[in-house]
């Protein structure tokens, strides 16, 4: 897989394999990223947090285009190793990234981690992990208020986030079984 824009353009990564993973294609993160530069990101001013990160190329892709900084989280060990493969062979320093390998949903509900202006929520397929996911995030104030909140489900699912009087839905975009909601917190 290739990094698309930005400073590490045209890099391959490693991307992780196996049940559950499904690393988002170029098309899809191509477009992802456009909608959120569209909306005014500033990327040398943004954190990430990357939640149910896989191989990280949705983090890698922020730090490729300026983010200031990403937190990725993955639970599986291997997958964390690509991360760190990753950030390895792109030459990106710790203090720009950082991997922790833990269950998302305990990780949301224990984290006291400076607020994130843009929060990445790719959870495995089947699951049923994006509305909990989601509800942690704001419920333990991860996200900065105007924050963007990126969620890629299944395009069956039909979601409604428990705290939806705090998002206001700006995006909604289906590529064939994945489908990208974006909010934005108010």
């Amino acid at each position: 897989m290739k990094i698309i824009a930005g400073q590490y353009k045209g890099r391959i990564i490693k991307t992780a394999n196996g049940q559950g993973y499904r690393p988002a294609m170029g098309k899809v993160r191509e477009s992802l990223f456009s909608m959120l530069e569209s909306r005014g990101l500033q990327w040398p001013e943004i954190n990430v947090l990357d939640v149910f990160a896989g191989s990280g190329a949705l983090g890698l892709e922020a730090l490729s285009r300026g983010a200031n900084y990403v937190l990725f989280i993955e639970r599986n060990s291997k997958a964390c190793l690509i991360i760190r493969e990753n950030m390895a062979m792109l030459d990106i320093p710790p203090q720009k990234a950082r991997v922790v390998q833990a269950e998302a949903l305990d990780f949301l509900d224990r984290c006291s981690h400076r607020p994130f202006e843009l929060v990445f929520v790719d959870p495995p397929y089947g699951r049923d992990m994006a509305r909990p996911s989601l509800n942690r995030v704001l419920r333990s104030d991860l996200l900065s208020h105007g924050g963007l909140v990126c969620a890629e489900i299944e395009t069956r699912l039909t979601f409604e986030p428990q705290f939806h009087s705090e998002l206001e839905l700006i995006k909604d975009k289906h590529f064939g079984q994945t489908r990208i909601l974006i909010w934005r917190k108010t």
